[in-house]
Parts: structure tokens; C-alpha cells; sequence
């Protein structure tokens, strides 16, 4: 009975093992590793109103057009956070919710951590990095998480010329992000 106990609990730790190993290749292999973000971005500079102009279809603005995100410091040293779109088309039901980011990395400020009180109160925070940024004018800005899940491409206008749009998406598909899920979000011309 000993021998054959011996042997159960042998053969389930050779199981676990081969499988955490497995998992851990499948893992690795899979996927790309974790984009870096820019080297550091100014909060005050960052603040402000910008227009999402593509990226992956994210749930929460699923169905809707114009989709903008507004960014303003407040005194506590977060970051308040407004996403207004609106539903089916430009004359369609303004949707917003509000939340606030919080630095994770206070040497770049390029890693946040946000949250909207009026998702699941607030219990959950997602991460927005900050991949790519005209650091310059702050004319745009790519933002994504750890696992690129999410993707964002931003403009402080409603459209990015064409030529460096197609230049930032070229960039995300030789970063590891996968082109076909990219999609151009409408925004109402100025």
C-alpha cells in the first residue's frame, strides 16, 4: 500500500511539473514581452482633452463614435479622468463615466493605474501606459497595458495626418501588437 502511495504522489508531482513547465513555455512563447513605455511624461503637459482615433475595440466604448478622454491634475497628485462618446452616432446619447489614475512609476509617470467608481465601485484598477508620445508638442500619445490588451492611439485633434498615423500603427506591429485588431475610431471634424 506505501509503494503504491509513493507512487501516486510521485507521479502527480512529475504531473505538476510538466504542467507548470508547460504552461510556462506556452507562456513565454506566446507572447511578445512587455512593451516599454516612454522614458517620462509631463502630467501638466498630458492634462487636457484628447481624441481617440484608433486602437482595439475596447468594451466599454463598444458602439460608441467620438470617443474623448479628459485629463486633469488635481491636488491630491492624481489624475481625474472624463471618457465621453457618444452612442451609435454623432447624434446619439452622450455616454460618459468618470474616473481617476494614479502614478505607478513616478521616475517616468508613464505608468498608471485607473479606476472609475461607477464600474464595479471602483474595485478594479486598469493599467494605462504610455508607449509612444510626440514628446515634443504632446500632439499624440499610444497607450496600452503590460499585457497589450488594450490599445489606444490618441491626438490632442479629432484626426492625425494619415502618413503618421500609418507610421505609429507600422510601429505597434513590429512592437508585437496585432494589426488586424487595430481599428480607426470616428471623431466629428472640427
Amino acid at each position: 500500500m506505501m509503494r503504491l502511495q509513493k507512487f501516486f504522489t510521485v507521479a502527480r508531482a512529475r504531473v505538476a511539473v510538466l504542467v507548470i513547465s508547460g504552461v510556462s513555455v506556452v507562456t513565454l512563447a506566446g507572447c511578445p514581452p512587455v512593451p516599454a513605455t516612454v522614458a517620462f511624461v509631463d502630467l501638466e503637459r498630458y492634462a487636457g482633452l484628447w481624441y481617440q482615433v484608433a486602437g482595439y475595440e475596447f468594451f466599454p466604448t463598444r458602439d460608441l463614435v467620438g470617443i474623448t478622454a479628459e485629463y486633469n491634475l488635481l491636488e491630491d497628485g492624481r489624475v481625474q479622468v472624463i471618457n465621453r462618446g457618444f452612442v451609435g452616432d454623432f447624434d446619439g446619447e452622450e455616454d460618459v463615466i468618470e474616473g481617476f489614475a494614479e502614478v505607478q512609476d513616478p521616475v517616468s509617470n508613464a505608468k498608471l493605474s485607473v479606476s472609475f467608481p461607477s464600474v464595479f465601485f471602483g474595485l478594479f484598477e486598469g493599467e494605462y501606459w504610455i508607449i509612444d508620445l510626440d514628446d515634443e508638442n504632446y500632439s499624440y500619445a499610444v497607450v496600452s497595458d503590460s499585457r497589450r490588451s488594450t490599445l489606444f492611439v490618441l491626438s490632442r485633434t479629432p484626426t492625425l495626418d494619415e502618413t503618421l498615423l500609418n507610421a505609429i500603427i507600422d510601429d505597434l506591429v513590429l512592437r508585437g501588437y496585432d494589426e488586424e485588431r487595430i481599428l480607426l475610431f470616428p471623431q466629428m471634424a472640427m
